[in-house]
């Protein structure tokens, strides 16, 4: 903890306008890229057909690519899954062929120039109907989250601390949506999860800080909102620098060492827990102090006729 012991007296309010603007503008880059260019949706969404075949050495996935690209299937993802000898390949949907036309014609371009015929291991058909479906289960769980993450603050604390807890995490969501969306990187079920995950670790890092906060208000006879705020988030930037580092190095090992199947997933953790960590510190702080969050507002009510029964 001696490393730490001199980071307590950091001016995080006095930024907060800094802070705000910053958020808006890549939150406005986000939502700007996502309704003009959309996201690359992966198969799970769209609907096409899911190949996974094996190789008896390590296979090239250029080449791969450029055998798929050069027979039509240029819009086709190739990647490792599991082993370097193990391939997946996703293909989009085409209404004139069925799975089987598809998996046998990948599959006799595959043996074109192998000397040993490539192993089929499976092949599965993913409808549009079911894509759309999932797209829109998907948009409803986010939204469920939502809605009972904000029902759960508004009762454990004050309703201004449920809609700044809520603000932080459409905040989260929005931006790490529109990475995906800015950098065109493939948006599938399991980047879908990683966002849910992400709601999950924002509230939590915002909990802790609003729990802090709800103590010192109680706690501290002197000072403003702006003082109190500020000693409560230096006393959990120990906490909250230790969480977030060691999750970040967990999910930079998936990313790099994780294989190519779950550099989406690992992705959108890691930007994130980074986001989540910051609106933790300003966006949800900064919300709860702008909505007028007071002492009087966090003081234990008391019960009627408290002072009789105290009495010998």
């Amino acid at each position: 903890m001696r490393l730490f012991k001199n980071v307590t007296s950091l001016d995080f309010m006095g930024k907060r306008k800094i802070a705000m603007i910053a958020s808006t503008v890549v939150i406005l880059l986000s939502l700007g890229s996502i309704f003009t260019q959309g996201l690359k949706l992966g198969i799970d969404f769209t609907g096409g057909t899911l190949i996974e075949v094996g190789y008896k050495e390590a296979a090239d996935l250029e080449t791969i690519r450029s055998a798929m690209g050069g027979a039509g299937f240029g819009d086709s993802t190739v990647q490792h899954f599991g082993t370097n000898k193990d391939v997946l390949i996703r293909l989009a949907p085409q209404e004139e062929k069925s799975s089987a036309e598809l998996s046998t014609q990948v599959i006799s371009l595959l043996n074109a120039d192998q000397t040993e015929p490539v192993d089929l291991r499976r092949v599965e058909f993913v409808g549009p109907q079911v894509g759309e479906e999932l797209t829109n289960d998907g948009g409803l769980a986010m939204l469920y989250a939502l809605i009972f993450i904000l029902i759960y603050v508004g009762f454990r604390f004050e309703y201004r601390f449920a809609l700044g807890s809520i603000l932080a995490l459409v905040h989260d969501v929005i931006i790490t949506v529109g990475m995906f969306s800015i950098f065109q990187i493939e948006f599938d079920l399991p980047v879908l999860a990683a966002v849910l995950a992400v709601i999950g670790y924002s509230l939590n890092d915002t909990i802790v800080v609003f729990d802090r906060i709800r103590e010192n208000f109680r706690k501290m006879r002197k000072g403003s909102s702006i003082e109190i705020i500020n000693a409560s988030l230096n006393q959990t930037l120990h906490r909250t620098i230790i969480t977030s580092l060691t999750t970040t190095l967990v999910l930079l090992a998936l990313f790099l060492f994780g294989g190519e199947i779950i550099h989406g997933f690992a992705l959108a953790l890691l930007i994130g827990v980074v986001i989540g960590t910051y609106s933790s510190m300003y966006v949800a702080s900064a919300a709860v102090l702008m909505l007028g969050i007071s002492k009087s507002d966090l003081m234990p009510v008391k019960k009627e006729g408290a002072e009789i029964d105290d009495m010998p």
